[in-house]
């Protein structure tokens, strides 16, 4: 897979970010999304189709990754 050039990526952070470096940032780029580790800036990135992203958002919002007490 050829690398993807994110140079000019307007990467965003959590509104509900705490600021304690545990954060991850996303950019939108035409067709995909790409989520990279706050304290990595320059480390591996995620990328992930629109459809994959909507999912994993809507799983989120809806409790499916909580850890089970």
């Amino acid at each position: 897979m050829a690398a993807m050039d994110l140079t000019r990526a307007a990467w965003h952070k959590s509104s509900r970010s705490s600021g304690n470096g545990n954060c991850v940032e996303v950019a939108i780029l035409d067709d995909t999304v790409a989520v990279r580790d706050t304290k990595d800036r320059s480390g591996p990135v995620l990328v992930f189709t629109p459809a994959e992203w909507s999912a994993f958002v809507a799983g989120a919002k809806d409790g499916e990754f909580d850890l089970a007490c």
